[in-house]
C-alpha cells in the first residue's frame, strides 16, 4: 500500500494527510528555530572577525591567513559529529569565512566600527 508505512519494530503504520502536515509543521518550526539560533551565532561570529580585523588593520597584518583558515577547517572536521560530512561541513565554513574575510577588510579599510 502506497500511504502504509513500517514502523521500527515492523508493524505497519498508516499515515493519513494530517500526519504528513503535522510532522512537516512540527520539523519546518524546529529548523526555523534552529536558523534563529544559527544567525545569532554566525553575528557573534561576525562581531569577532571584525574585531580580528580591527586589531590586523593597527598591527598592518595581512587579512588572508591560509594556514588560519585550514587550522578552522581541520577544527570543524574534527567537531562535526554529522549527518553531514566532513567536505560539506568544510565547504559551509569556506563561505563563511569568505564573508567574515570581506568584514575583515571593511574594518581595515575604516568602514566598519
Amino acid at each position: 500500500m502506497g500511504g502504509d508505512k513500517t514502523a521500527a519494530h515492523g508493524a505497519p503504520t498508516a499515515f493519513d494527510a494530517s500526519d504528513i502536515t503535522a510532522g512537516l509543521d512540527d520539523f519546518r518550526g524546529r529548523i526555523d528555530r534552529l536558523d534563529e539560533q544559527i544567525v545569532r551565532l554566525l553575528n557573534a561570529r561576525a562581531t569577532c572577525a571584525n574585531e580580528i580585523g580591527w586589531l590586523k588593520g593597527r598591527a598592518g597584518m595581512e587579512i588572508y591567513e591560509p594556514a588560519r583558515e585550514q587550522a578552522v577547517f581541520e577544527h570543524v572536521r574534527q567537531k562535526n559529529p554529522g549527518p553531514l560530512d566532513g567536505d560539506a561541513v568544510a565547504r559551509v565554513f569556506e563561505r563563511i569565512i569568505d564573508e567574515s574575510r570581506r568584514l575583515e577588510r571593511l574594518t581595515t579599510e575604516g568602514r566598519e566600527r
